[in-house]
């Protein structure tokens, strides 16, 4: 059946070049359809009269139609070569070439799917964790790392949907997968709290209000709990390992993972969204 509708295109295919690249073959395919139609009214009264003189000159006529038709495919018999072979070229590589198209056997390929990522596609909801007690955020410790801490705002229900369900994602992955229990330090961040923050010098932000994706809920910075204690610096060793993780993991979901800026923010991810920050 293939073969078969190959042929008729290209068939139809030399027809349609002969008739565009050849006037006279216009004309004669013009004379022939009107020829066929005087031919079909005259036919009763041929068969009705028993004249076989004209017929005859009707047949005479329509043969020397075709060597005419002929001796034009002849005189350009360059051009229209050229012309079928043009045509008949591609159909018959694609037809020699379709067994061994990449795609028949990409059903046969083994792909790696993660089935977290496909659960929170099939739309899984995952739930925040239960908020942590206020006082580790203050401790001396975090306070020398992150002075200004107490104020951040840790409510997952201010943050975009979408982001939300992604970096849950990306804790639980980091939970089931490598172990490090993750912590959110900050979601949402007010306009105010962002200029405060800018304010505190260059080494906490260089971002002002509305420069920021927190200012949107598309971004959070993250931590670590060990042993019952927040583990905030990359100094850590332990914390080091993790972070590199947690950008692996977060960027495999679709996040934007700030250890791979200039000043490196290795606890901050975001989602970027066209036409927010102006961009």
């Amino acid at each position: 059946m293939f073969v078969a509708l190959v042929l008729m295109y290209f068939l139809l295919a030399c027809f349609a070049c002969w008739l565009l690249l050849f006037p006279g073959g216009r004309a004669i395919v013009l004379h022939t359809l009107v020829n066929l139609g005087w031919r079909m009214q005259r036919r009763a009264q041929h068969l009705k009269g028993g004249s076989g003189a004209q017929w005859q000159r009707v047949q005479r006529y329509t043969g020397s139609g075709m060597a005419r038709a002929w001796q034009l495919l002849w005189r350009h018999r360059w051009l229209s070569l050229a012309g079928s072979v043009l045509v008949i070229v591609p159909p018959l590589l694609a037809w020699l070439s379709s067994d061994r198209i990449a795609l028949r056997g990409y059903a046969d390929q083994q792909h790696v799917i993660n089935d977290q990522v496909s659960d929170l596609l099939k739309g899984e909801q995952l739930v925040p964790p239960p908020a942590l007690p206020p006082l580790l955020f203050s401790t001396a410790e975090v306070t020398q790392l992150r002075p200004l801490l107490g104020g951040a705002s840790r409510n997952w229900q201010l943050l975009d949907h979408d982001y939300a369900q992604r970096l849950l994602l990306v804790f639980k992955i980091m939970k089931d997968v490598h172990g490090y229990d993750m912590v959110l330090l900050e979601g949402y961040r007010s306009p105010a709290r962002q200029d405060q923050l800018a304010a505190a010098g260059p080494n906490v932000t260089n971002a002002r209000a509305f420069q920021s994706y927190h200012q949107y809920g598309l971004a959070a910075d993250c931590a670590f709990m060990h042993e019952g204690k927040l583990i905030i610096s990359e100094k850590n060793a332990w914390a080091m390992r993790g972070y590199r993780l947690y950008g692996v993991t977060a960027e495999s979901v679709g996040l934007r993972w700030g250890g791979r800026w200039t000043m490196m923010d290795f606890g901050h991810t975001e989602l970027p969204q066209p036409r927010v920050l102006g961009k």
